[in-house]
């Protein structure tokens, strides 16, 4: 069977997903294109494949075929790929021990970036307040190439989780105040906090800083994107 309308009920509630509302309702988000398909798959989070017709992929999973126009209203890309995923979200609520903790991000670009940083130095848990960007907006996926897949996030009441972190040394960011990030010698039970592109981190969260560290740079710079600090810091303790 090939799905060719839009009106078909099946259709309209994967077109939903692009909701956050019903994304956190269902459990469920989606992904686009083969690559994220495939890592969806490997990870046993993939509910439903949708393929364009003529198109095939390796995939051992019963498939959802669809037009090329119905293809298009589900996809957010100008240019649609031939491949949807809907796909369970991760509900591990575990911390690990190497943590970076996200204050009011705002720019799905840069949680997209952040994220896949995280895998790359060996971040295993990332902490967002409940006032950042939504993990599952479609920018942050494609900015994550599928790392998304690879790592904890977990949305909470930022204060309250760090409050009770007791055996974590709590790192935030400041030039006046912080050492040098080279300098830092812990490894392991460490929280990063980084703020919001605008405003920085909180004050609420700052007080829960039990030190501070900066990045060493050219006087002519004054600050660095949030997505490209994190990931000198991110590396730099890794």
């Amino acid at each position: 069977m090939i799905y060719t309308s839009t009106s078909n009920e099946k259709i309209k509630n994967i077109k939903k997903l692009q909701n956050k509302k019903y994304r956190d309702q269902e459990n469920l988000f989606i992904v686009e294109g083969e690559h994220l398909v495939k890592e969806a798959f490997s990870l046993s989070r993939l509910e439903l494949l949708i393929v364009e017709e003529n198109y095939d992929i390796d995939i051992d999973i019963p498939k959802m075929i669809v037009s090329g126009r119905v293809m298009k209203y589900l996809s957010e890309l100008e240019t649609p790929t031939h491949y949807l995923g809907v796909v369970k979200k991760n509900n591990n609520n575990f911390i690990g021990k190497r943590i970076i903790a996200l204050d009011g991000v705002q720019d799905p670009g840069n949680l997209g970036t952040i994220i896949r940083s995280s895998v790359a130095f060996n971040f295993d848990t990332i902490l967002l307040s409940k006032d950042c960007v939504d993990t599952y907006n479609s920018k942050v996926l494609r900015a994550t190439q599928g790392m998304i897949l690879k790592v904890n996030i977990i949305r909470c009441d930022l204060c309250e989780v760090l409050s009770k972190l007791d055996n974590y040394k709590i790192y935030g960011t400041s030039v006046v105040n912080g050492k040098n990030i080279k300098d830092v010698k812990e490894k392991n039970n460490i929280v990063v906090v980084m703020g919001n592109e605008g405003t920085g981190v909180t004050n609420e969260v700052q007080e829960l800083c039990n030190d501070f560290i900066y990045i060493p740079m050219n006087k002519n710079c004054e600050s660095l994107n949030v997505a490209v600090a994190s990931s000198i810091i991110m590396h730099e303790l890794n």
